[in-house]
C-alpha cells in the first residue's frame, strides 16, 4: 500500500478524480468496508474514508447497516440519463458495421413496437438480391426471425396471442417448439417464414436490467443461407449482439 500521509485533507486534481472513482469500482466489484476498498485501490484508510465519505455525501455510494458499502442512487440516475442520451442505433452502428463487413449479408437492427416489429437501421448485403424491409417498415413479431428473437423473454401464452394475430403458415405446435428452441439456444431463425426465400439468424440485445430492448439480425437468400451457415452464424450474431448490450450496461 502506497503513503499517503502527505496527501492534503481535501486533496484536488486528476489523481483524487481517479482514485474516488476506484472506490466505486471496488464497491462495484463486491468491496463492502473501507480495509477491503482500501487494499484493492493501494490508498490508507484514512485517504480511503475521506474518498467514500465523499461519494456517500453526493450519492454516488450509500451505506447499509450490516451490509457496507454500495453503489448510490445517483449512479442509478446517471445510468438511465446515459442510456436515453445515446440513440439505440448510433450506439450499435459500428458493431452492425462490422457484422456487415464480416458477413457480406443484409444486417437488421430491430425493437418491438406494440405487437410488431419496427426497423431501425439496415445494412443491405452483397450477397443476392435487396430485401424489401427498410428503416421504420413494420412486421408481425412471429414471423420474423428478428420478432422471434425479441420475444425469447415472453410467456407461450404470449406466443400464441401472437400467434392468433399474424396466423402463421406453421401450425401453432410447431411454431411453440422452435420457439422453445430458440429459448434454450438464446437466437432465433427466419426460416422463410415471412417471405419466400428469404432466411436469417437473429439474436436478443439486452440492457442494463437484463431485459430484451432489442435485436439484430444476419439475412440472405436461400442460396447464400445455407441451414449449415446458418448454424455457423449463430455465435457470431450473439457476440454483435452481446457487444451492443455491452454498451447498453448489460452483462
Amino acid at each position: 500500500m502506497q503513503d499517503d500521509a502527505a496527501t492534503p485533507a481535501a486533496p484536488t486534481g486528476t489523481q483524487t478524480l481517479l482514485r474516488g472513482l476506484a472506490v466505486i469500482q471496488a464497491v462495484a466489484a463486491g468491496a463492502r468496508d473501507l480495509k477491503e476498498i482500501a487494499r484493492r485501490i493501494g490508498t490508507t484508510r484514512s485517504t480511503t474514508h475521506r474518498l467514500a465519505s465523499c461519494l456517500v455525501d453526493e450519492r454516488y455510494l450509500r451505506v447499509m447497516p450490516q451490509v457496507g458499502y454500495l453503489l448510490g442512487p445517483r449512479l442509478i440516475e446517471l445510468g438511465f440519463q446515459a442510456r436515453e442520451e445515446v440513440p439505440l442505433a448510433a450506439l450499435a452502428t459500428p458493431f452492425l458495421d462490422r457484422l456487415s463487413a464480416l458477413t457480406g449479408d443484409t444486417i437488421h437492427l430491430a425493437v418491438r413496437d406494440g405487437d410488431e416489429v419496427l426497423y431501425l437501421h439496415k445494412l443491405p448485403g452483397r450477397n443476392g438480391p435487396e430485401m424489401r424491409s427498410r428503416v421504420g417498415h413494420r412486421m408481425p413479431l412471429l414471423r420474423t426471425g428478428i420478432g422471434k428473437a425479441l420475444l425469447l423473454d415472453s410467456s407461450p401464452q404470449e406466443w400464441h396471442r401472437l400467434y392468433e394475430l399474424c396466423q402463421p403458415a406453421q401450425s401453432w405446435e410447431a411454431v411453440q417448439a422452435r420457439m422453445l428452441d430458440y429459448v434454450t439456444g438464446r437466437y432465433a431463425f427466419d426460416l422463410e417464414d415471412n417471405e419466400p426465400s428469404i432466411r436469417c439468424v437473429a439474436a436478443p440485445i439486452r440492457d442494463a436490467s437484463g431485459q430484451i430492448v432489442a435485436a439484430l439480425s444476419i439475412a440472405s437468400t436461400v442460396p447464400y443461407m445455407s441451414l449449415e451457415k446458418m448454424q455457423g452464424l449463430v455465435p457470431v450474431a450473439q457476440e454483435a449482439a452481446a457487444r451492443i448490450s455491452g454498451e447498453l450496461g448489460g452483462g
